[in-house]
């Protein structure tokens, strides 16, 4: 069965992912050096516009000597370039943050094609498309916008800091008295937190999973008249969901209330300790104005870092995911095979058994596919006729034995880069959404209208010719528009275009009528001579008299 979540136990270290977050930084470090950039001189902005709003004042109360209009330029100077920095803060982040986050997507999208199928298959589909939409937005949020904000809050602390410190000691050391807290309650609030997320994203994957499953057969949910049981299912795990976000906003809340009040114990204590230097004559307005400004840039930091928190908790939990994405092995390919066609299938002692556990679909089955021969495979159901041609495919291993291919010439093990030697229609509906003009240009891409015709001729799908906008006509998702037998000549067309020299059909023609199956079979016989046709059936009405015929039992 798939694996909706993973174990909610983290088996990744704070350092493995810290590591593993740098890598995703140094692929994207354009957008973290203009982050960076834009958010440290943000600060010494920030830090300009505290002195001179200190420098207006004490000129305003003769405190200072200098053209007050000349003050009020600086200050507007400075607004201006705030301005124009928030602007390009923007852009940065409307421009490369979405180039960031689809280069990523695409990597494990493009690293999930490749896996292997058995393994990427133990997982839910549900579960993966919420690893590639949310996690990684997570990662690369946390990544390119937050790590270089953290710069830009360290910056910012130390500056006002010194600052501070350079006006008054007393009040700069006492300003960041809550640092020894804030550090003991974040090592805690991290460790519960991770917890927490973890938990709440599985059941957000759980929830993705069933809303997909639901709509995809939603036939079988009409037909079975199981809609309340599955709108109660869902509703059932949006309870857990919500039961499980109570929690950690709850604990997020109280964490929060302790560090709130220790920054407003400290912001009040440099308000008095201003005011009652103010009464006392010993500082100007401007500097108890600046007082408080500074105080708030040495505390905004930490108020900052307890809004970051979250968001790292977030991109732990997510690299978390991610990485066992990364941990699903890539197939085994030696590069694509250039047999000569028609091209043979061995099978030597192969066995084979889906998990350790369950019974052997293949016992030491040995059989020869010979180049150019036509054979068809029949059997009871679970005798391992789809089994054979998923080995056939590389798309799962034999636990023993060999399968090898061969022609006049060569010979070499079947693994993923002999799929170019291979067509394959599959049982069902395959179409995907788009066009019929799309659907068959994934067989070859280069074919023209002819030739599309052509094949769709062969596989009996001439009703195209007909159809208000022939090759251009949308096909909803799996085909919809479509009848099943209609979608199914659809994808046998797509596969008569591919140039593979040997033609495996699994149950491909199972939702044709007789007389239809029967003229598809003549041309796909015809088509396919020179090249090794072997397929799935339990219609022995098409089964030629030259035919090969390779019975499986249990």
């Amino acid at each position: 069965m798939p694996q909706i979540f993973p174990a909610n136990r983290s088996k990744y270290s704070t350092g493995r992912l810290l590591r593993w977050l740098w890598g995703i930084l140094r692929r994207h470090r354009l957008q973290v050096c203009l982050n960076t950039l834009l958010g440290c001189t943000s600060v010494v902005s920030d830090f300009a516009f505290i002195w001179a709003t200190k420098w207006a004042i004490d000129i305003a109360t003769h405190k200072a000597d200098a053209p007050l209009a000349l003050a009020a330029a600086v200050l507007a100077g400075i607004l201006l370039s705030q301005l124009s920095l928030g602007f390009a803060s923007r852009w940065v982040k409307a421009l490369l943050g979405v180039k960031a986050q689809n280069h990523m997507q695409l990597y494990y999208f493009d690293r999930l094609l490749h896996s292997q199928w058995a393994a990427r298959n133990s997982r839910h589909s549900g579960d993966l498309l919420n690893r590639l939409e949310l996690d990684v937005g997570d990662v690369v949020d946390a990544v390119t916008e937050t790590a270089p904000s953290i710069v830009a809050v360290s910056i910012r602390l130390v500056g006002a800091f010194l600052f501070l410190y350079s006006m008054d000691a007393s009040l700069a050391c006492l300003s960041i008295a809550i640092i020894p807290c804030f550090i003991v309650l974040s090592k805690l609030y991290m460790k519960r937190m991770r917890k927490l997320t973890r938990e709440v994203r599985d059941t957000d994957s759980r929830i993705q999973s069933i809303l997909q499953e639901t709509i995809q057969h939603q036939m079988v949910v009409q037909t079975l008249e199981q809609q309340p049981a599955m709108v109660e299912r869902l509703d059932r795990v949006q309870r857990h969901l919500r039961e499980q976000v109570r929690t950690r906003t709850k604990f997020s809340s109280v964490s929060s209330a302790f560090l709130s009040a220790g920054f407003m114990g400290c912001y009040l204590v440099a308000f008095l300790w201003g005011a009652t230097r103010l009464h006392e004559g010993t500082i100007t307005y401007g500097m108890m104005i600046a007082f408080i400004q500074l105080v708030g840039q040495i505390q905004g930091p930490f108020r900052d870092l307890t809004r970051f928190i979250p968001i790292f908790v977030n991109a732990f939990t997510a690299g978390e995911r991610l990485m066992q994405i990364e941990e699903i092995p890539l197939e085994e390919s030696r590069g694509k095979a250039r047999l000569t066609p028609p091209a043979g299938v061995k099978f030597q002692n192969v066995s084979y058994a889906y998990t350790p556990e369950s019974r052997l679909v293949l016992d030491h089955f040995s059989y020869d596919f010979p180049p150019g021969s036509h054979t068809a495979i029949v059997g009871e159901t679970g005798a391992g006729k789809t089994t054979l041609i998923r080995l056939m495919l590389a798309l799962i291993r034999p636990s023993e034995g060999e399968i090898r291919l061969y022609d006049g010439t060569r010979e070499t093990a079947c693994d993923a880069g002999c799929r170019a030697c291979f067509t394959y229609v599959p049982q069902g509906n395959t179409l995907f959404s788009g066009t019929i003009r799309d659907n068959l240009r994934l067989g070859d891409p280069q074919a023209s209208d002819g030739v599309m015709c052509e094949a769709l001729t062969d596989a009996c799908a001439d009703f195209v010719f007909k159809l208000p906008n022939g090759l251009d006509t949308p096909c909803g998702e799996q085909g919809t528009g479509l009848s099943e037998g209609q979608a199914q000549r659809i994808a046998i067309a797509r596969a008569l275009l591919r140039p593979g020299g040997i033609l495996l059909l699994d149950e491909a023609t199972s939702s044709l009528d007789t007389e239809t199956e029967k003229r598809l079979w003549q041309n796909i016989c015809r088509r396919s001579e020179g090249k090794t046709l072997i397929f799935v059936t339990h219609r022995t009405g098409i089964i030629t008299p030259d035919t090969r015929i390779l019975y499986l039992n249990k």
